[in-house]
């Protein structure tokens, strides 16, 4: 088991902030275009610093605690995980605030909040 704690982990992030998306009306997950555009810069920077830490020993990963599943240029599959799913989650976080904002400025200003 605890080599998938890193994936469990992940799994935890979106299941986490998955309601964002339909409680508060952040709106990530249904704007694909937008989200691939946000997070292409994001994971291709990210991985490139990671390989990077990697080749020159900056860094490394205890096999007790990743599934052994290496990308190209030995990148843990954990890794890419979560350098796309740690900015989705601040995605609907980010978009979620927003909505409340929206919201609380509507109702402050006396307007109907469905409107």
């Amino acid at each position: 088991m605890d080599r998938y704690q890193y994936l469990l982990l992940m799994a935890a992030c979106i299941a986490i902030t998955l309601p964002l998306e339909f409680v508060l009306g952040a709106r990530v997950y249904r704007r694909p275009a937008l989200l691939v555009t946000a997070m292409v810069p994001v994971v291709v920077a990210f991985s490139v610093w990671d390989i990077v830490g990697i080749w020159r020993g900056h860094w490394s990963y205890n096999p007790l605690y990743v599934t052994g599943i290496e990308l190209p240029l030995r990148m843990p599959l954990e890794e890419l995980v979560f350098f796309v799913v740690i900015p989705i989650c601040g995605l609907l976080t980010y978009e979620a605030v927003g909505q409340v904002l929206r919201l609380v400025r509507r109702l402050r200003s006396g307007t109907d909040a469905h409107a």
